[in-house]
């Protein structure tokens, strides 16, 4: 009997030291609890790449116009709560302009994708220094002030101080290439593909405010 004995207790051995050669081998136990917080980590880290990669997207479509308007400008022209439309005609001072007319158009239909395109560089012609990848803008030669037909006003809010906020002045020439310039700003760009339709939307607004 005691032969049997040993055997057994052999055989119990070779079990327990088999199991303890698989658990060796075995994958890592990870709890249900740590595989949550790992996804939510990668959703994180998603989520932050996708913040990055549009930013870069969107400062790639609009470097140009940041570089001519200036950021604060190119910030009113998207986000300014009023809005007018000017006639101009020359002032009494060589090379100065007024508003012969003017009319509030903040609440105009297809305003909302007109601001967004105003800050598209694709949307204009650009002198050549920029074809290049220059950050700067060449001014073009100046136009006399009775080619600028129409201006685009926007107003904000914000204060400097105490003092407010200059409103941004876009004045338009629609010729045969079509110009835009800042008021108060040097150099002026081609309207290039927005032109046209920007002349269109003008023409639909100032009837629609009796201009």
């Amino acid at each position: 009997m005691r032969p049997i004995a040993f055997e057994a207790a052999n055989d119990g051995g070779r079990a327990l030291e088999n199991r303890d050669m698989q658990q060796e081998h075995s994958p890592a136990f990870v709890p249900p609890q740590n595989r949550g917080t790992w996804l939510v980590v990668g959703l994180i880290f998603l989520g932050l790449f996708a913040a990055v990669t549009g930013i870069w997207f969107q400062w790639g479509q609009t470097r140009r116009c940041l570089s001519f308007y200036g950021p604060a400008t190119a910030r009113q022209i998207s986000s300014a709560p009023r809005v007018e439309l000017w006639l101009l005609k020359p002032g009494s001072g060589v090379g100065r302009l007024v508003a012969a007319e003017r009319r509030d158009i903040s609440a105009a239909s297809g305003l909302v994708h007109l601001r967004r395109g105003l800050v598209e560089d694709d949307n204009f012609s650009w002198p050549d220094s920029l074809s290049n990848g220059s950050e700067s803008v060449a001014p073009h030669r100046p136009l006399p002030a009775e080619a600028w037909n129409v201006a685009l006003v926007f107003f904000t809010t914000e204060k400097q101080g105490a003092e407010s906020v200059e409103p941004t002045i876009l004045a338009i020439d629609f010729d045969e290439r079509g110009s835009l310039t800042v008021v108060g700003r040097p150099g002026r760009i081609g309207l290039g593909r927005i032109g046209r339709g920007l002349e269109k939307w003008i023409g639909v607004t100032k009837a629609g405010v009796g201009l």
